[in-house]
């Protein structure tokens, strides 16, 4: 399904900061993890966002302060027109039916005290949603789509494979019948088996409901697959977003660059004339983040100004931004009169 021009999510330079503490006796702050650093973007109705990075770059806290369940410590997050980030939790309450989220480790984010009926049915139960036996028929539909039996809903979540679990969670995630859904690395705990049906599934259920999806993923092959525009993010920033052909194509950043160039294809000619960008130095702490562009430490191409000024996040060209010095704007041709 092609996304609309509807923007469903609006996120406007979002931060998320978690303070440290020191002292035994009297606790002070004495600095914070910028873990989210100033992210903004929008998400059209029916489309897929993906959002791709190395490992503790803020994706899925971006992806949590998004849906308010880590409040931002800054910035603003619109849902349809609606700012969540000035509503109370009970004001809150009846927007998080349209908005849910697949967590990223099957195993764990499944109650191993309850049946998978109770599990799949539990949100209807807290939002008061139907009767016991409408409650019931919804489980077994839902189990259904999933390509689940009604024979599971008696079972327990140690009785299923993490493939068998991560489609409970998505039963789940669907019970109020939401349009917007965080897929926080749903495949990543994943056999590489298993995450193709997990992603086709995730594609037959958004044609079928027109859901809107956050596909939150660090294996660029699958997020190629599934996404219609990618967001690629360093160390709490957004540091290049376009569409998926575009970015994968012309990447323009040298972080998207880098990380493009480790993908391996499947045709041996194209891989034996793939040169990998191999980058050198430790991601920085977000904690102390370097001055200026925060990828300058490891940066093959850095200038003096990288270091020092930090890169404005612009369009370059019609829906793709980048924030990087050494990135012109395409300059408009001269109209013919």
């Amino acid at each position: 399904m092609s996304p609309n021009g509807k923007v469903v999510v609006r996120v406007e330079d979002l931060r998320k900061h978690f303070p440290i503490h020191r002292g035994m006796i009297i606790s002070r702050q004495v600095g914070a993890v910028k873990a989210v650093d100033g992210v903004s973007f929008n998400i059209h109705e029916g489309e897929t966002l993906g959002l791709v990075g190395e490992s503790g770059c803020g994706k899925s806290t971006t992806g949590r302060a998004i849906l308010q369940i880590q409040r931002p410590t800054s910035g603003r997050v619109f849902f349809e027109d609606i700012e969540l980030t000035s509503l109370k939790s009970e004001a809150l309450r009846p927007l998080r039916q349209k908005m849910q989220m697949i967590f990223q480790d099957p195993y764990s984010s499944l109650n191993p005290r309850h049946t998978i009926g109770k599990i799949v049915g539990e949100p209807m139960v807290v939002h008061k949603v139907g009767n016991e036996q409408e409650i019931n028929q919804r489980v077994f539909e839902l189990l259904d789509l999933v390509g689940l039996k009604e024979m599971h809903v008696r079972r327990f979540p140690h009785e299923f494979s993490g493939g068998q679990r991560q489609r409970i969670g998505i039963a789940r995630a669907l019970a109020l019948n939401p349009k917007f859904i965080v897929c926080d690395e749903p495949i990543s705990a994943l056999d590489v088996s298993i995450q193709a049906q997990v992603v086709n599934l995730l594609e037959d259920l958004q044609k079928q409901f027109q859901l809107t999806y956050l596909f939150i993923a660090h294996d660029l092959s699958m997020v190629k697959h599934i996404s219609h525009r990618v967001a690629v993010m360093y160390l709490g920033k957004i540091v290049e977003l376009a569409d998926r052909k575009t970015l994968f194509s012309e990447p323009l950043h040298p972080y998207t660059k880098a990380l493009i160039s480790a993908v391996p294809t499947p045709n041996p000619e194209l891989e034996r004339k793939r040169r990998r960008i191999i980058l050198e130095g430790e991601v920085p702490s977000p904690a102390n983040p370097p001055k200026g562009c925060v990828f300058s430490t490891r940066c093959p191409v850095a200038e003096p100004i990288c270091s020092q000024i930090e890169p404005a996040y612009l369009e370059v060209a019609p829906r793709h931004s980048v924030a990087c010095h050494l990135v012109k704007p395409i300059a408009e041709e001269p109209k013919v009169t």
